[in-house]
């Protein structure tokens, strides 16, 4: 099938006009050779480089706030009326084996979360699980990276010393950890305790930095590792946030994470209205480019899912065309407004119609209206809720989930 969207995005600094996309995913007898859409834009699925699935719980936890870090938050959470209404439903035995059938639930929830809101790829910071934990899922989540909590903190919830997992990647895959968030001196000397350990890689994602001053900013870019910028759960949290304006100018390469719905933004594009209030002058097409080519830079993850491919398009993101500028559009993705989502192939979630144009098992997708649209889902969230609600008794809302 070829699709000829308005308007197609193939990158953050290249757009075509009314050209064809070739579907690569296996098709049904049903499907038009060819499908004309006058009204979307077509883009890569965004990527979240920050994420903690389990923890996409609401409300927003901190009733002390602003936190000089958030090593002091972290304990200030645990006695959050959000925190400990999800300990009704899944309560952490201090493992962090989230294979286990209620956390995997809440995992689960929050790959949703990121769904609705054109991502098709999100990376959960926390210890590397079992391959089952990663193939369970509606999107992709990252499963090659190594990992620590933080300098201060350690591998308090599982994993090796920093330098462990560091050694463990061997370069060729992201070593994630949590660093400089806050505005205290714990935090601003966390940065220099990273390089001391010989911490600071090309493989290195280092998430938040708001600590970090200028010359730090600046030896990031010079090794060419990445900072993950979460403005929502840095401006709710501290009260300030990582200094992109100096990373830009330097050109230090910079990601966008949503953090959990316990601090940060309701879903990516929550993330992109915050930094624009923060940072009024940034361009649509720099945020654009911070959620596909500099997060597949952070990320160690194949070009194809960088670029929009004409020729061989299995990777795809249809949007209503709302904005006149293309770019800014993705300021205004709403679920109803996602005609189509597929990653490597497979429709993950779009308008119900879409459904038919593919060959697939529609047993192991959900029907359901938002707005005034039919949609189809890879899998049944609606489930997830109702198993939530089973075992609180009541029923739990969750702001990111459109219905």
């Amino acid at each position: 099938m070829k699709i000829r969207p308005s308007i197609s995005v193939l990158s953050p600094d290249r757009i075509e006009h009314e050209i064809d996309l070739h579907i690569s995913a296996e098709l049904s007898q049903e499907c038009p050779e060819f499908l004309s859409l006058e009204d979307a834009y077509a883009y890569i699925p965004l990527i979240n480089s920050h994420d903690h699935l389990i923890g996409n719980w609401v409300p927003r936890a901190g009733d002390n706030r602003p936190y000089p870090n958030s090593h002091i938050w972290v304990e200030d959470m645990k006695h959050s009326f959000a925190f400990r209404e999800r300990d009704l439903f899944w309560v952490n035995d201090g493992s962090f084996v989230l294979t286990d059938p209620d956390a995997s639930v809440l995992a689960t929830l929050g790959t949703y979360k990121n769904l609705f809101s054109g991502c098709g790829i999100v990376q959960d910071h926390a210890p590397l699980q079992a391959n089952s934990y990663y193939q369970q899922f509606p999107i992709r989540v990252v499963n090659a990276f190594h990992q620590c909590h933080s300098i201060t903190l350690g591998n308090w919830w599982g994993g090796g010393t920093p330098e462990q997992e560091l050694a463990l990647s061997e370069g060729k895959v992201p070593f994630i950890i949590h660093l400089g968030e806050g505005t205290d001196e714990i935090t601003k000397v966390e940065f220099k305790e990273l390089k001391k350990r010989h911490l600071l890689k090309r493989n290195t994602l280092m998430i938040h930095g708001i600590a970090f001053s200028h010359k730090e900013i600046e030896e990031i870019a010079s090794v060419n590792a990445s900072v993950c910028w979460c403005p929502g759960s840095n401006m709710y949290l501290i009260g300030k946030t990582f200094d992109v304006s100096h990373a830009l100018s330097c050109g230090a390469n910079v990601c966008i994470g949503t953090d959990s719905t316990m601090s940060g933004g309701i879903n990516l594009i929550d993330e992109f209205l915050t930094a624009r209030k923060v940072y009024p002058d940034i361009k649509a097409t720099t945020l654009y480019k911070m959620v596909t080519v500099n997060a597949v830079h952070a990320l160690m993850l194949p070009e194809k899912y960088a670029y929009l491919d004409p020729n061989q398009t299995s990777n795809l993101l249809l949007i209503d065309k709302i904005d006149g500028d293309p770019y800014e559009n993705l300021l205004d993705i709403e679920a109803e407004n996602i005609r189509l989502l597929m990653v490597d192939d497979i429709p993950r979630y779009g308008d119900a119609d879409w459904l038919d144009f593919f060959e697939v098992n529609s047993e192991v997708y959900t029907i359901f209206r938002t707005g005034k649209r039919e949609k189809f889902v890879l899998g049944d969230p609606m489930e997830l809720n109702d198993m939530i609600d089973a075992k609180l008794g009541y029923h739990k809302d969750f702001p990111y989930l459109p219905f």
